[in-house]
């Protein structure tokens, strides 16, 4: 079992759970990706995201992801944008104290809500991602964007080659990609792979996004640890309860090896 600081993987847990699952934590040594919520953001006042970083004090890589819930960078609606980038500015002020090595964002991208059309997305992410892009650079961090609803990835890849910063990249979700893409994981592979930052771990047997652990779905794990062999990536287990991240940890301890 994969279980020391310094080590992949990093466990996904929401902020207000640290606390309560703390005692497995610690005895563990778990790297972890902490998740914010936008209520969260609101309640947390600076000395409370002090108080729990405290709580991680064997030192274990940290990475985050951002609040998504109704948020759009990308929205053609202005005031949308401005709510978004609220959001994600108070990520970034917790960012200051956790000093994560990467945030997790979502690009609000869905093809048929911008009926196909690249452009008005494309746009409108360039100038709401630049000033992201700078405060994750002065903070030695990355940004990750994670496909969600994408059957292709060919939005992400223009996103990144307009973006070009070695501060902002992509975070590939086995989860996602087995729920709605209709093309090959080796298509995926080869479109991203010069972007790759994390990867969120977890399956399911395509008729929902389940968060079920590592090799209870359908998603072919091996292939994926092959394509990415030798690469320094964050790996994230997403699987949402205690039993499902102990089930995917000794699930993920026949790939890790060949990583």
């Amino acid at each position: 079992m994969l279980t020391a600081a310094g080590s992949t993987p990093h466990i996904h847990i929401p902020f207000q759970r640290i606390e309560e699952h703390i005692c497995l934590i610690a005895d563990r040594k778990l790297n972890l990706e902490i998740y914010f919520s936008a209520e969260v953001l609101d309640a947390a006042d600076e000395r409370r995201l002090e108080l729990i970083h405290e709580l991680l004090s064997y030192g274990p890589d940290i990475s985050f992801h951002a609040p998504f819930m109704d948020l759009c960078p990308a929205a053609l609606d202005a005031r949308i944008r401005e709510v978004t980038r609220a959001r994600f500015e108070q990520t970034f002020t917790a960012a200051s104290i956790f000093k994560p090595k990467c945030i997790v964002f979502h690009s609000g991208y869905e093809k048929w809500k911008y009926s196909l059309k690249f452009e008005p997305w494309l746009e409108n992410s360039m100038s709401f991602w630049a000033p992201l892009i700078e405060r994750a650079s002065i903070l030695n961090t990355k940004i990750a964007i994670e496909n969600i609803f994408e059957n292709e990835p060919s939005n992400l890849l223009m996103l990144m080659q307009r973006t070009g910063s070695p501060h902002f990249g992509v975070c590939f979700d086995t989860g996602h990609f087995n729920l709605f893409s209709d093309v090959s994981l080796s298509a995926w592979m080869d479109t991203l792979k010069d972007y790759l930052i994390e990867l969120h771990l977890h399956d399911n047997d395509k008729s929902a996004d389940q968060h079920l652990p590592v090799g209870d779905g359908i998603f072919d794990f091996g292939s994926l640890f092959q394509i990415v062999k030798g690469r320094d990536l964050i790996y994230t287990i997403e699987t949402h309860t205690p039993e499902r991240v102990l089930r995917s940890m000794n699930r993920l301890g026949e790939f890790m090896p060949a990583v």
